[in-house]
């Protein structure tokens, strides 16, 4: 089994609700009609999921977390569609593993950094799988690659932050290198090659407003998530080297040249 590394407190709702539909699957955008229903595995805090439901008025997209731990998220994510008076969105516990849908309901099924943090991501694909319409309907997914990361200007105790979560990950049962695996995994799970379309999509942080929430955001998860427990639980890094890691960010934005990117590889599979 695998557990969630990054957790679900404060410091990373804050990294995960900057993300929207534009930065983080616009490769999915054009393929989406108005009336489309839309299931989104794996919504966290909802910001996705809200502009999802923004681009098909006329449809309904149903956002997921998988257990009632994660009750809290989904309520804010509930908040959240109700102050931006969006109506054609729900969210609810359902497990990804086992989706409490009926086979063919959803013309897209979507994941946007899930599947890195499972322990068998291609029984999960083939239910995303199961539950997407046929023929016709759209399995979408995005990963990022944590081995693409680079950043500028150099830095020993970032190094060490970006082992020490490559390390954690893996103890926790996820491959942080997803990205890279989605192509096979999708075709392990039977979804045949001729239905998929790849792509590679990037995150470039360097605006000194970016740099500034970006380094504050992992400065925060470094010592005030799951992250940090489990890296102090399974031995990869004691408390005062991730507090030597959480400086090293926040002392990274100020820097006039400071820059960083990742990779994402992404599929679109039209069935």
């Amino acid at each position: 089994m695998s557990s969630y590394t990054h957790g679900h407190q404060a410091s990373v709702l804050r990294a995960h609700s900057w993300r929207t539909a534009q930065n983080s699957c616009a490769y999915l955008l054009g393929s989406l009609k108005p009336d489309m229903k839309i299931l989104d595995v794996g919504c966290g805090p909802g910001t996705i999921t809200i502009d999802l439901a923004r681009l098909v008025p006329q449809g309904h997209v149903t956002g997921t977390e998988p257990t009632a731990a994660q009750e809290p998220v989904l309520q804010q994510a509930r908040e959240t569609a109700a102050q931006q008076g969006i109506t054609n969105v729900t969210f609810s516990v359902g497990d990804g593993y086992a989706l409490p849908f009926a086979d063919n309901s959803f013309d897209v099924v979507h994941a946007h950094q899930v599947l890195q943090h499972v322990s068998d991501p291609v029984k999960m694909l083939a239910e995303m799988k199961r539950v997407v319409k046929k023929p016709g309907g759209i399995v979408a997914v995005r990963e990022c690659d944590f081995a693409t990361m680079t950043w500028h200007p150099p830095s020993e105790r970032r190094s060490k932050w970006h082992l020490m979560y490559d390390r954690t990950a893996r103890a926790n049962g996820g491959e942080p290198n997803a990205g890279r695996a989605l192509l096979s995994w999708a075709l392990t799970a039977g979804i045949p090659r001729e239905c998929i379309e790849t792509t590679i999509g990037t995150w470039c942080i360097a605006s000194q407003v970016d740099k500034e929430w970006w380094s504050g955001t992992w400065a925060d998860r470094i010592v005030s998530s799951s992250l940090a427990e489990s890296a102090i639980k399974h031995g990869i890094a004691t408390k005062p080297e991730l507090e030597q890691m959480a400086a090293d960010w926040r002392d990274w934005c100020t820097a006039p040249d400071a820059w960083f990117g990742v990779m994402h590889g992404e599929l679109l599979c039209k069935m």
